[in-house]
């Protein structure tokens, strides 16, 4: 059971660290390091027109299905959720989780692409769950 609820609080911290793009940039600092979580501008979107209010609503809507996604990953892998649950919730939560992090791509996320592309794996192709 101790396994279990590693897994389900690793999942809960991977989606939660994602509402981090929901919060206020704190004040810069001199000589501190550039806030990675900016809804503000895309690499992607920005350059190709698309508005700067649409581009934050696209970007707060991934991050709410990566938290959800992530969130009954997790109760599926307590048991509270039905075991069935576990392996859409985990490829939702990777998929969204990994649009949010190259459409607003930071250098320091790149551990984050690397546990969504971890996770698709152990789902998909492993077919792993927590037993």
């Amino acid at each position: 059971m101790v396994t279990k609820l590693v897994i389900a609080g690793f999942l809960l911290a991977h989606g939660a660290i994602h509402t981090g793009f929901l919060s206020p940039r704190p004040a810069a600092t001199a000589g501190g390091p550039e806030w990675p979580f900016d809804l503000a501008r895309s690499w992607l979107l920005s350059p190709l027109g698309v508005d700067a209010e649409l581009t934050r609503v696209l970007g707060g809507a991934l991050v709410a299905v990566t938290f959800a996604a992530f969130a009954l990953a997790a109760l599926a892998a307590i048991g509270v959720a039905p075991e069935v649950a576990w392996a859409p919730a985990i490829v939702a939560g990777a998929v969204a989780s990994l649009a949010v992090l190259v459409l607003f791509f930071h250098p320091w996320l790149v551990l984050g692409v690397a546990i969504d592309v971890a996770l698709v794996w152990a789902a998909l192709v492993a077919r792993w769950a927590p037993a």
